[in-house]
């Protein structure tokens, strides 16, 4: 319960007497003259506003956080190491990633919705930090991309022609789906050819969804017709025509970032400088 005390006349012996009522338990909120009154009531119902505002919004966060977790256990469970790419990284999986992601977003939109509707200095300080954390390494990690961008892509196409060694295991059926779907989608065939396939099978075989003309054991037909183009180039070919669309998708990303980093280091200012010992300090960030 928030007691408001508008000092009319500035006398602080009236103040002090209402602080001696509630017993000088912090009750006593907002203590402002006649003038301050409409001035501060103003910027709290903004405060009030944009606190709601990023209430919400982190509840959307947490809420997508919450359906990524639960997807990534899915796959895990239903799909064992789903998608598993690499045998150099075999926790790097689909599921895993998107398990680490789900958790990430939950925890910073868990902290963002309680510190904004409780108020919490601790929680909002934790909240940014998170969200600063999360900023700077997006930074660190789109740097090196485009500075080792050539030395990226050698790496991830030989893990990736190593990890076609892992298609007919029998513990990644995930794998299996993902480059059927993928080679059938994009007309594709192997990493950068459909050569790959037969130094990784060990033999002159490719999978079904290689053929042009797909139908049950195509891919053990020499004769057939595979699609040539490797999938690393159709999906180099996709961000190339598609890199207006990402970049501008990354820009509104890191902008509403930057405008919640701001957002967020504003209530902690306030809340520090409304809790200080002045007393004529308007607490505008409380409703």
């Amino acid at each position: 319960m928030v007691c408001v005390c508008v000092c009319l006349f500035q006398e602080p012996a009236f103040c002090e007497f209402w602080r001696q009522i509630f017993g000088g338990r912090g009750h006593l909120q907002f203590v402002l003259n006649g003038t301050e009154f409409k001035k501060c009531n103003m910027a709290r119902g903004c405060l009030c506003c944009l606190k709601y505002m990023m209430f919400i919004f982190n509840l959307i966060f947490w809420l997508c956080g919450c359906g990524l977790l639960g997807v990534g256990i899915w796959l895990s469970v239903s799909q064992g190491s789903f998608a598993t790419f690499s045998p150099s990284f075999p926790s790097l999986s689909a599921a895993n990633m998107v398990i680490a992601i789900g958790a990430i977003v939950m925890v910073t939109g868990f902290l963002g919705c309680l510190g904004a509707i409780k108020e919490n200095k601790c929680l909002l300080l934790s909240f940014f930090i998170v969200l600063l954390i999360i900023l700077l390494a997006e930074l660190i990690l789109l740097i090196l991309f485009f500075v080792y961008s050539d030395k990226v892509s050698e790496n991830a196409k030989q893990d990736l022609k190593d990890g076609l060694a892992l298609y007919n295991t029998d513990n990644n059926i995930g794998l299996r789906n993902a480059w059927n779907i993928i080679q059938a989608e994009w007309k594709c065939c192997g990493v950068t050819g459909y050569t790959d396939w037969h130094e990784a099978l060990k033999e002159k075989v490719v999978p079904d969804r290689c053929c042009q003309e797909h139908y049950q054991e195509c891919g053990r037909n020499s004769t057939n017709m595979f699609w040539t183009r490797g999938c690393y180039e159709k999906v180099e070919e996709w961000l190339e025509d598609n890199k207006h669309l990402l970049g501008t998708i990354g820009m509104c990303i890191l902008v509403v970032q930057v405008r919640l980093c701001a957002l967020v280091c504003f209530a902690i200012t306030q809340r520090v400088k409304c809790n200080g010992d002045n007393e004529r300090a308007c607490l505008v960030w409380f409703c």
